[in-house]
């Protein structure tokens, strides 16, 4: 008995339903985008694993996939290493290329790359699939598409502003509602400097960055497990707890970090951001627990949660001023914000908000009842298509039962009835498939008629 086929996990196949769907939150973002005046582009699958090595801290590197050299990977071992088994040492001896983590930092590797050939300030975005060697779960895959938009070449807080008001703009446009949540890097590292553990900033952003997944008592052993004393730990604790308005936080914070001017730095730069916003569809809330455990961000970092359904972030990004320094390009400060698409599908699913109009956009089936009657409905159906009407003929004269059973699971909201009798009097009859109806119609009325249907 042969074995039935299978996909990886954490991977899945989309059936045409989910494709459609998929497009609905691709095209709302694209047209977002492309409203903001951002260009779209794309990078390869694959990039130099040196390119994406070191570039997500120590955990990010362990979830890179990674692509054994072609031909014999393992002749330039030596066989001391494989009697080793050291995972990252014969890694980096046998493969070269790895799948890519994100988007951003192939994005940052693509502006150095090209940079003779860009205008600053660069806006672009791009919807791609990633790939991490993650732990499979509900909501979190190993493969899944990411929908960027980033802005280089410039350092100006209208930037976050506007990237803020995306977010707004595209979760409005889906009905989805979000808390966009905000905070900045200076901020956590001012904090660290406050308690005396700079050296640790790292170490501390990633464990408060776990708050919603491990509680306040997690996070205090996890800040105890990495290193930090039992006192700096009690320093941290109204800090992690932080509450009330924006305005209450932030001027909290402000008496923290006297004396720290990075961490007032960072103060200053979420109050003008703030200001700068105009009323929007959700709330924006300072979160001094966010922290966007990649090593990269500098500035302002933003995560957006949805309101009704507990999946995690959906969306999320940040200021990033050194990104593109790794790869030989000082100084070029860049912000960019990402949407998670698989997650904001689960949620649109969830909470049953994707439109009608997704399902299916063929308005009308021809039914076939031979070769004459098809050419007829051939030439009929060019004509539909040519005025923006989706529609198809059932390829094989078979039983009608049979071709109405089709029209019922593609969901077409039309079927088209012609035989000889019809053909002979230049007529064709349809049936409204919500409600059974049928009615005879001039041929040369069906396109108008079809136009009112929408």
């Amino acid at each position: 008995m042969s074995t039935k086929p299978a996909i990886p996990k954490g991977t899945r196949d989309f059936s045409p339903v989910e494709m459609q769907r998929r497009n609905y939150i691709f095209n709302t973002i694209r047209s977002v985008y492309s409203m903001h005046g951002f260009r779209q582009i794309e990078t390869p699958a694959m990039e130099n694993l040196s390119t994406l090595m070191g570039k997500y801290g120590e955990e990010g590197d362990k979830l890179l996939f990674k692509i054994l050299n072609s031909g014999d990977f393992a002749v330039k071992v030596p066989e001391a290493d494989w009697q080793e088994r050291h995972p990252a040492r014969l890694a980096a001896r046998i493969c070269e290329k790895g799948l890519r983590y994100d988007l951003t930092v192939p994005f940052a590797r693509y502006v150095v790359q090209h940079r003779d050939e860009l205008q600053l300030p660069f806006k672009r975005y791009q919807i791609q699939p990633v790939w991490r060697a993650d732990r499979p779960q509900k909501g979190r895959y190993r493969e899944f598409y990411q929908c960027d938009a980033d802005i280089v070449g410039s350092t100006s807080l209208l930037n976050e502003v506007e990237l803020t008001e995306i977010l707004d703009e595209v979760f409005g446009r889906l009905n989805i509602r979000v808390g966009i949540h905000l905070n900045n890097r200076k901020i956590l590292a001012g904090i660290a400097e406050v308690i005396g553990a700079q050296e640790q900033i790292v170490d501390i952003t990633v464990c408060i960055d776990k708050l919603d997944k491990i509680g306040l008592e997690g996070v205090n052993q996890a800040l105890l497990s990495v290193g930090l004393s039992e006192e700096c730990v009690a320093r941290l604790q109204p800090i992690i707890t932080l509450s009330g308005s924006n305005e209450e936080k932030l001027r909290t914070m402000r008496q923290f970090l006297e004396g720290s001017e990075i961490g007032i730095c960072g103060i200053d730069e979420v109050e003008e951001v703030l200001s700068l916003l105009p009323d929007l569809k959700n709330e924006v809330v300072f979160d001094l627990t966010l922290a966007r455990g990649l090593n990269y961000y500098t500035g302002c970092i933003f995560e957006v949660k949805a309101r009704d359904v507990e999946i995690g972030s959906i969306s999320g990004g940040g200021r990033y001023d050194n990104l593109t320094g790794i790869f030989g390009m000082p100084g070029l400060s860049g912000v960019g914000i990402s949407f998670g698409a698989d997650r904001i599908y689960d949620v649109l699913q969830q909470l049953d908000l994707f439109p009608d109009a997704t399902v299916d956009d063929i308005r009308l089936l021809f039914l076939n009842f031979g070769a004459a009657e098809a050419q007829a409905c051939l030439r009929l159906a060019r004509t539909l298509r040519a005025e923006g009407i989706g529609c198809e003929l059932f390829p094989d004269a078979v039983k009608m039962k049979k071709q109405m059973a089709y029209a019922n699971l593609r969901g077409v909201p039309y079927v088209a009835l012609m035989g000889a009798d019809e053909m002979q009097a230049g007529q064709i009859t349809l049936k409204n498939m919500a409600t059974g109806q049928q009615q005879t119609i001039a041929v040369d009325q069906l396109t108008d008629f079809m136009k009112s249907t929408k």
